[in-house]
């Protein structure tokens, strides 16, 4: 029998304990952290690796945020992968209604295939067990059970939620007794010590069917939102968009509140959970102290990415982005550098850097939620200076992309190509300009700037002007169906 297994990769989160190296706008899940790949791009390819004789594995279906799509595309691309389709929440619900869209997206083809849901923002060590796991799993699933990847505790963590598991089955499946909150440091021991608890990975593996009765007798407020959500979506390949109101109506809910926590607790119910043990090197990257414990270290426990130095330093993490960092006599720190910010913390308190995150929300500072460098789904743009009237930029075009027919009211701007050509309007005329040359932009006037070539477009732009904020542009015909 041949299980057909749809991929659902889970690329809403926001990871603000990993800031400032993480933003709202560019989350956890893309970056680079281990390896060459980021961890959305790690996810999509070890859940192409699912495919066996009996298995086979379609094109995954990415659930994330609207203001994330085209960093999804992009990366999607480098890997030559491709989302189908991408659905685009238009507001955070939790992963409930986010799988819930996942599974009607399935159902409404014609199919009812194994969902394997995995959250976008993990990593593994071991791909061949990673894989054995999880193909056990899809066939467990393949008879009507529920099942998730329970990862074998190595420690006694407090930051994790655990599974309670009975007697494993013929296929090495265990029964799921219980679902238990976050452990104090005293009873995380315990359940280590037992050997029948294990970590709950936030993975699991059912039919699209079987996930829909479950949450429609367990939570069917939930299902009938999202299904109404769901009904009035509107579709613009590849992107999948639930209607905005009616999905802001979705209660918000975690799958293991609405539906894994409920289904052990009341077996009258007839919804039969199982755990398949991962035992793969596995990580959620949490905090900067899990970052640290998967890189590699040097004879002192000292983890560096980029250029960074170490001198009498022990058990610490430099990751510096963008200059030398350096560390003497330091013991369990934590240092990232970014171009706009840096985080200096006691590794065991990796945890709370959230709370600076809250802080700079709260005050209304853009270091929360953009990075210097701002990705766009024609290129980015990095803002390199600026002072009273006037800010520098330097900006990369895609080839063959396009930047907004647009007009400021408040900055005129000068463009200096770099490498490239730039096919520029100011106006009525429509223009080339080379590497060297350069061309001014007066203020109120319209124009556009569009990379023609089959290179990559880089210009350096200074504006001048009473006002620089991103808010002053007035689109009229954009490619990417942008607005404001």
């Amino acid at each position: 029998m041949t299980h057909s297994l749809l991929p659902v990769i889970m690329a809403g989160g926001s990871g603000t304990r990993l800031w400032p190296l993480s933003r709202a706008l560019y989350p956890k899940q893309f970056l680079v952290l281990t390896g060459n790949q980021s961890l959305f791009q790690q996810a999509h390819l070890r859940l192409q690796s699912l495919a066996a004789a009996d298995i086979t594995v379609a094109q995954p279906c990415v659930v994330g945020n609207e203001e994330h799509r085209f960093l999804v595309l992009d990366q999607l691309r480098e890997v030559k992968g491709q989302a189908a389709p991408l659905l685009l929440e238009p507001v955070g619900r939790n992963t409930a209604p986010a799988v819930t869209l996942a599974a009607l997206q399935a159902v409404s083809e014609g199919a009812d295939p194994i969902l394997v849901v995995t959250p976008a923002d993990q990593t593994v060590t071991d791909e061949a067990a990673y894989t054995a796991a999880v193909q056990q799993a899809v066939r467990a699933a393949a008879e009507g059970d529920i099942v998730i990847l329970g990862i074998t505790p190595d420690r006694p963590e407090t930051g994790f939620g655990y599974i309670r598991t009975g007697e494993a089955n013929a296929q090495g499946a265990r029964s799921v007794q219980a679902f238990v909150e976050k452990p104090d440091a005293e009873t995380a021991q315990a359940y280590v010590a037992d050997g029948g608890y294990f970590w709950n990975s936030g993975m699991f593996v059912m039919k699209a069917s079987r996930w829909l009765a479950a949450l429609g007798h367990f939570r069917p407020d939930i299902l009938a939102a999202t299904e109404a959500a769901f009904a009035v979506r509107a579709t613009d390949a590849p992107f999948v968009r639930p209607g905005q109101d009616a999905f802001q109506a979705v209660p918000s809910e975690s799958v293991d509140y609405a539906v894994m926590e409920q289904c052990p607790a009341h077996p009258e119910a007839g919804f039969v959970v199982r755990m398949v043990p991962l035992n793969a090197g596995w990580s959620d990257l949490g905090a900067w102290d899990a970052v640290w414990q998967v890189t590699p270290h040097d004879a002192k426990g000292n983890a560096g990415q980029g250029d960074a130095l170490f001198h009498g330093t022990t058990n610490t993490l430099i990751h510096a982005s963008s200059r030398l960092v350096a560390a003497v006599g330091l013991d369990n720190i934590v240092v990232v550098e970014t171009p706009d910010a840096v985080l200096v913390a006691d590794r065991s308190c990796s945890q709370e850097v959230k709370q600076i995150v809250a802080t700079l929300a709260s005050q209304s500072r853009p270091e929360g939620s953009l990075h210097r460098r701002v990705h766009r789904p024609w290129g980015w743009y990095d803002s390199i200076d600026a002072g009273e009237r006037f800010q520098v930029k330097r900006i990369m075009v895609k080839p063959k992309a396009s930047l907004s027919l647009q007009m400021h009211h408040h900055r005129a701007e000068h463009w200096i190509v770099v490498s490239g050509t730039a096919e520029v309007t100011v106006g009525d005329e429509v223009k080339l300009i080379s590497e060297n040359q350069s061309i001014y932009i007066p203020l109120g006037t319209v124009h556009r700037l569009t990379n023609p070539g089959a290179i990559s477009l880089e210009i350096i732009e200074v504006q001048s002007g009473s006002y620089l904020g991103e808010d002053d542009i007035v689109r009229f015909q954009d490619n990417y169906g942008r607005t404001s």
